[in-house]
């Protein structure tokens, strides 16, 4: 290297230090020392003591640990899906030209300002089995089908129902997709005008302007939002912890990865243990990130390339 690269390369470093520095402490070290812990019994008010493996075996014959996965691979596989559709859809339709289309793109992006323990208080009693506004609605609905076809259907009881639970879960997670919405709407302001224009006069309808061209043009944004609903399903805790006063709900069927983590670590103190759930949780989003990544390669477009 010149003394004139040497020099820019040390102005370059002393300008990203901050960020180093934090990256170094913040993520690296937690990383590196939950990665030791797990490899010992700790907690934390005693010395750690090297137990190798052991804790990786008793989380393979675990059968929480194993419905704590479940339950958290239940509630990504259709809170990624439904929130990327409904997000799209409130996007495409807030993207129209029509009046007070600003005031309506506030009214959705506002629920997902609230903190996630408010959203929690309110959708517990939103849910609510006997006082819920969600039930208070779906009785004369369902009361008419009774009446016409001579069924019986009730409203469930959403967060007491372990068919039920974490259903309620993943509709209270569709209230927050304001922030989705506004990522897409970013994301369609960049659709060139011109292929619209082309793609009308050839007679192409909506949904072939949609599918062929809005879609593809948008792919970019669809796979990060993708990915950031995959990073945030598989570490969803705020909401079902609040929900159930901490607990695991009927059956355990809310009892989810993060919340089986935080419940080792600071209920029974078994820090060793909760590193390793931690580890496994971080390599299971590392390896589905890496998987949707490579799936997505030949669907994602870049005008740049």
């Amino acid at each position: 290297m010149t003394r004139t690269e040497k020099h820019h390369l040390r102005v370059g470093l002393l300008f990203i230090s901050p960020w180093l520095i934090g990256f170094l402490t913040l993520s690296v070290y937690p990383l590196l020392s939950s990665f030791l812990y797990s490899l010992a019994d700790y907690s934390v008010l005693s010395p750690a003591v090297f137990v190798g493996f052991d804790n990786y075996r008793n989380l393979a014959a675990d059968s929480v640990f194993w419905k704590a996965l479940y339950n958290t691979a239940f509630f990504a596989a259709f809170a990624i899906p439904l929130g990327l559709l409904v997000s799209l859809s409130l996007a495409l339709l807030l993207n129209y030209d029509i009046p007070g289309k600003g005031i309506f793109r506030v009214i959705f992006f506002l629920p997902s300002l609230v903190p996630m323990v408010c959203l929690a208080v309110l959708w517990q009693w939103m849910l609510n089995g006997e006082l819920g506004l969600i039930n208070n609605a779906l009785r004369p609905l369902l009361g008419g089908i009774n009446h016409l076809f001579g069924t019986s259907f009730a409203p469930p009881n959403w967060l007491a129902d372990a068919r039920y639970a974490k259903w309620g879960i993943i509709f209270t997670g569709l209230w927050g997709v304001g922030q989705a919405v506004v990522i897409y709407l970013a994301g369609l302001q960049d659709v060139p005008r011109h292929l619209y224009e082309s793609a009308e006069i050839d007679g192409a309808n909506f949904w072939r302007k949609t599918i062929h061209i809005t879609l593809p043009v948008i792919s970019p944004v669809i796979y990060f939002n993708t990915i950031m609903g995959l990073i945030g399903s598989f570490q969803v805790f705020a909401v079902p912890y609040v929900m159930t006063g901490g607990g695991d709900g009927p059956e355990r069927s809310l009892l989810f990865v993060a919340t089986y983590l935080y419940q080792n670590a600071f209920d029974y103190w078994n820090m060793g243990y909760a590193c390793a759930i931690g580890m496994i949780l971080f390599l299971l989003i590392l390896a589905l990130t890496y998987l949707a990544t490579k799936l997505s390669e030949r669907h994602v477009y870049y005008a740049g390339k």
